[in-house]
């Protein structure tokens, strides 16, 4: 089940006030969002004062343009008068029954590699059997549903004690998530940022010497300490391409590789 809740959704009232929110948040001024919409400014701009009001396919058009979120555009759509036109499913629902077999799939398909499956808010819905061993000895706490896993990742009775790189990966991860609250304005993403701010992000545990690693500078790695050794990996970010359901929208497959021959041969062994 998805975490609801948007920080535009409920600090905006009108279609107006939607539209240059999120114009702002793009950082497009009203000439060049009119040209690339192919509507005068002076009609984009009555739109934002409330002047005018928009139809149905122009609400569309314009969210399309400013690469809105489906979440949002339903909100666009009802804050100008008009019926939501996303549908938003819980993922076992009985429509999205193939989504979740193809999840499965290829989760499964990944190992022994790890992988896992988040929504929006970094909530773990699915993973495959190479995750479990990864998380053993983490306070159990964490481990109760739902899981987030970049508090996983970050808290210091989680995983953060074990990455060799803590400051390296951490850095990464507040410097992603960072960038999806600018381009969402999600409150809840913005809440968990400053919780993940406030964790250590130093003194992580012993692993290879930094001259040991060397990933010829393509890749951010996770240099997780365990009991086979230092494992190493970076990660892949899978999304479905042409999403109408705001649930399939907002799903992600996290997987992970690894990145040097010494942790796939221990993968492998497991």
């Amino acid at each position: 089940m998805l975490i609801l809740g948007s920080m535009s959704s409920t600090q905006t009232h009108t279609i107006g006030d939607h539209l240059r929110t999120w114009r702002q948040r793009r950082r497009l001024s009203q000439l060049e969002l009119a040209g690339e919409t192919e509507i005068s400014t002076r009609h984009l701009s009555f739109l934002e004062t409330g002047r005018a009001q928009p139809s149905r396919e122009m609400v569309l058009r314009l969210a399309e343009q400013l690469d809105v979120p489906l979440r949002e555009r339903n909100a666009m759509l009802i804050a100008a008068g008009f019926a939501p036109k996303f549908q938003e499913r819980a993922l076992d629902h009985p429509s999205l029954k193939i989504v979740r077999q193809a999840i499965d799939l290829v989760l499964a398909a990944h190992e022994p590699f790890p992988a896992l499956a988040i929504d929006r808010h970094w909530t773990m819905v699915a993973s495959n059997k190479a995750v479990t061993p990864l998380l053993r000895g983490i306070d159990a706490s964490l481990l109760q549903p739902p899981v987030n896993v970049l508090r996983l990742s970050l808290h210091p009775k989680g995983l953060a004690p074990r990455i060799a790189n803590l400051a390296e990966w951490r850095g990464h991860l507040l410097a992603r998530l960072q960038h999806q609250v600018q381009a969402t304005a999600d409150e809840t993403l913005a809440a968990l940022l400053e919780e993940l701010r406030r964790y250590p992000g130093h003194g992580a545990s012993a692993g290879r010497p930094a001259a040991a690693r060397d990933y010829a500078g393509i890749v951010v790695p996770l240099e997780l300490v365990t009991p086979a050794g230092t494992l190493a990996f970076f990660s892949a970010t899978t999304v479905f391409g042409t999403p109408v359901d705001v649930t399939l929208s907002e799903l992600a497959v996290e997987a992970f590789f690894p990145a040097d021959a010494a942790t796939a041969e221990a993968l492998r062994r497991t």
